[in-house]
């Protein structure tokens, strides 16, 4: 008998996020009524690069990919963004225009908090302060992680760390172990060629850290990509 799995909800997301149930009940019935959600198809845009902020995001359900595209075309994936990831913090703070489009690559849902309640946040509750910093740290020692990965770490590693990187206990706490990614989005998320991209995966398939599907991957040992990067 085949059991129907109903659909992750807002709530759902904000009990199984790390800020919300340390807010005091003021602050968490302000928030459980301004969130709204929106539903995205695979390529829509949740924002492009240039929009003025007025929403923090959080993932309820699908997988998109944070990607910066110059004029002539050319695009670099900077991370993926998979459920229960919270993001957009950084252009709120900073008060600028984005600097990243966020693409959904299959059908997501994504909760939309109004700037306005996210700076009240901000200002009022300490713990949801202490969140933002420690969020903050997070995205910025993984990015770090990534620049020393293109220097020192073979590709296998690369193409390893990419993937490793979705399942982050904090930044994407959330994922599926079926990924449904390209093999040139893994390869653009790697920094890497199609080609050698490829060729890794095929020999992290090999290790039996992972299954090699059509229309993606599905992470079979995460313990063992985390170790290659170690």
């Amino acid at each position: 008998m085949l059991v129907k799995l109903t659909p992750p909800t807002v709530t759902d997301l904000l009990a199984t996020s790390a800020w919300f149930p340390v807010l005091d009940h003021t602050a968490q019935h302000r928030v459980l009524d301004d969130l709204r959600e929106v539903d995205l198809p695979p390529g829509s845009a949740l924002c492009r690069r240039g929009d003025t902020p007025v929403h923090w995001f959080g993932a309820i359900e699908g997988l998109l990919k944070w990607t910066v595209t110059s004029d002539d075309g050319r695009s670099v994936t900077l991370g993926g963004l998979s459920a229960g990831s919270w993001f957009g913090e950084g252009t709120l703070l900073r008060g600028t225009p984005r600097t990243a489009d966020i693409i959904a690559l299959r059908p997501s849902r994504v909760a939309l908090m109004p700037m306005e309640t996210f700076e009240w946040l901000h200002a009022t509750q300490r713990s949801f302060d202490h969140f933002l910093l420690r969020q903050i740290n997070e995205r910025m020692h993984w990015f770090l992680g990534n620049f020393t990965a293109h220097h020192l770490l073979d590709t296998d590693s690369q193409v390893a760390r990419a993937l490793a990187g979705l399942f982050h206990p904090w930044l994407h706490p959330g994922s599926d172990p079926h990924l449904q990614v390209s093999q040139e989005e893994i390869a653009n998320l790697s920094g890497v060629s199609r080609q050698r991209c490829n060729a890794a995966l095929k020999r992290l398939e090999a290790a039996g850290l992972l299954e090699i599907e059509y229309g993606g991957i599905t992470v079979t040992h995460l313990e063992g990509l985390r170790h290659r990067v170690e």
